[in-house]
């Protein structure tokens, strides 16, 4: 992203750091997010015209607490010091951060005491406005040169700002939805105060990665693991539109895909696109494998393990592939460097984020590692992909093993695929499958006795989940009316033998996380 003006997000481990890079691209930026100890390095490679710290659990008061490298204060760039981030700014420029004595997690309003570069044309002063608040400790003397610009009743310093410096902080987080304005405060900092231009489109990212892509590959041969969902077609399309025929998919049916998945994805890109493609049906291997596996993460582990088998024998049979193409998104890689250690640990261990194993000798094409999911279908409408790809809902690397709760079975396979159907189809005719981040059937480890006409029965329960998103992060449940639940259920019960109970889950999903399984 040479070419762009870029923004240089420093995590000091916040669950919605990610939220700040997701307001920042909204705005035609590109930005990045690196650990706070990697934060020097990337200050001299990225050369960003501007700096974020991000919020973050830690206390500056502790003994090792994270803190940003004072290179960035003296890089004579504008720096934007959010939650945590206001903390370890006051603190390491001079001045006093105490020890709440009144912790604050949630709404709260903050009153805007002296105008600033960063509320211009946003808040006016003397008014309030509603924020979001998660701090125990708070600034109480702003460093040398910084003036308070705002209050709350538990934060009495809540923004601060040297104009000098182009220096900023706020207490509350500008990048979570409950603070309204956060994204126009955010916005005038990027924009107004760093001065980026917003030239970052999915059309620019296109063009610099197939150059990028022929740079890398050279007259060298690519195969990409083609699952069906959006991250690979778009991934493979975007190498193909790069280096034509140098590229070999290989679409790998493990037995753990939806009701009629494969046949999908072979007639798309042998048809429509006429890319070189080889169709595994590595099912008996996979399912022999997970045979009485109930533990997800080994599933997960088991899957992940066998499928790299699967692409080291068929990159030997295609004359020896030197690339293998991955569609690991930009929240793979924040999750796989996390600097606490993070849940990407458990989160994404079906990916090879980190790297391949040895053996293989092969090298990573990941053209999408920069990109968040809905910039992935944005590009992927770009290339032309049809919509039924490009909007599809997400689908896991491990497929249906993890929908399926418990030991595996084919007979709960074939109960969970059509019961996913029906949910899906139900869905659909009612013009809602737009309108839903992700929707998906699990056959939960629980049989329950119910009667059906004259019958006492003994199957399973179905759970159904539809969620709504952006990009994935954050959800929450989609408020489905009750009639279309009751009439989803009675299609399940009476159509897919071996179910009698289906129950709607309407819990929400945290944020800092990546895939709702």
């Amino acid at each position: 992203m040479a070419n762009h003006d870029k923004i240089l997000i420093v995590d000091f481990g916040s669950q919605v750091t990610q939220l700040i890079a997701r307001r920042v691209r909204e705005d035609g930026v590109y930005c990045e997010i690196v650990p706070f100890q990697k934060a020097e390095a990337a200050l001299r490679e990225m050369r960003p015209k501007g700096v974020i710290l991000s919020g973050g659990p830690a206390s500056v008061l502790d003994k090792d607490a994270p803190l940003a490298p004072m290179a960035i204060y003296r890089a004579g760039l504008p720096v934007l010091g959010i939650c945590y981030g206001e903390q370890a700014m006051a603190h390491q420029l001079g001045g006093k951060v105490e020890a709440g004595h009144h912790r604050e997690f949630g709404r709260a309003e903050v009153e805007l005491t002296k105008p600033s570069p960063l509320t211009d044309g946003v808040w006016q002063v003397g008014q309030r406005y509603p924020v979001w608040m998660s701090h125990g400790d708070r600034v109480t003397k702003p460093p040398e040169g910084f003036v308070a610009i705002g209050t709350s009743a538990n934060a009495p310093i809540a923004m601060i700002g040297d104009d000098r410096r182009k220096f900023y902080a706020t207490q509350f987080h500008l990048e979570v939805v409950h603070t309204p304005h956060g994204a126009a405060i955010l916005r005038n900092f990027v924009r107004n105060v760093a001065g980026c231009t917003g030239d970052w489109t999915m059309r620019a990212f296109k063009d610099e990665a197939i150059e990028k892509i022929r740079r890398q590959v050279g007259n060298g041969r690519v195969i990409c693991g083609l699952s069906g969902g959006v991250d690979s077609a778009v991934a493979a399309v975007l190498i193909h539109e790069a280096i034509g025929s140098q590229l070999t998919c290989v679409f790998v049916d493990h037995g753990l895909l939806r009701l009629g998945e494969a046949e999908k994805v072979v007639a798309l890109f042998r048809g429509a696109y006429n890319i070189p493609l080889v169709h595994v049906d590595a099912s008996e291997t996979f399912l022999d494998a997970l045979k009485g596996v109930d533990d997800p993460e080994q599933k997960r582990k088991t899957i992940g393990r066998l499928f790299i088998d699967v692409f080291e024998a068929e990159a030997k049979n295609i004359g020896g592939a030197e690339f293998l193409a991955q569609g690991t998104l930009y929240p793979d890689v924040i999750e796989s460097v996390s600097f606490t250690g993070g849940p990407s640990v458990t989160i994404k261990s079906h990916h090879n984020v980190g790297g391949l194993p040895e053996r293989m000798n092969m090298k990573l094409v990941e053209p999408l590692r920069e990109l968040f999911k809905d910039e992935v279908r944005a590009l992927g409408r770009e290339l032309g992909l049809p919509d039924a790809f490009v909007g599809r809902h997400p689908f896991p690397g491990p497929g249906l093993a993890i929908r399926c709760p418990g030991a595996i079975t084919r007979e709960k396979l074939d109960i969970l695929r059509l019961a996913d159907e029906v949910f899906i189809e139900e869905i659909r005719r009612a013009g809602l499958y737009d309108d839903i981040w992700q929707a998906f059937a699990v056959l939960l480890p629980v049989r329950t006795v119910g009667v059906m006409g004259d019958y006492r029965t003994y199957d399973y329960v179905v759970g159904l989940r539809a969620v709504t998103s952006t990009d994935g992060m954050t959800a929450d449940f989609y408020p489905f009316d009750m009639k279309f639940i009751g009439a989803v259920a009675t299609r399940i019960i009476n159509e897919v033998k071996g179910v009698n109970r289906v129950v709607y889950d309407v819990t929400s999903k945290p944020p800092g996380t990546i895939e709702w399984e």
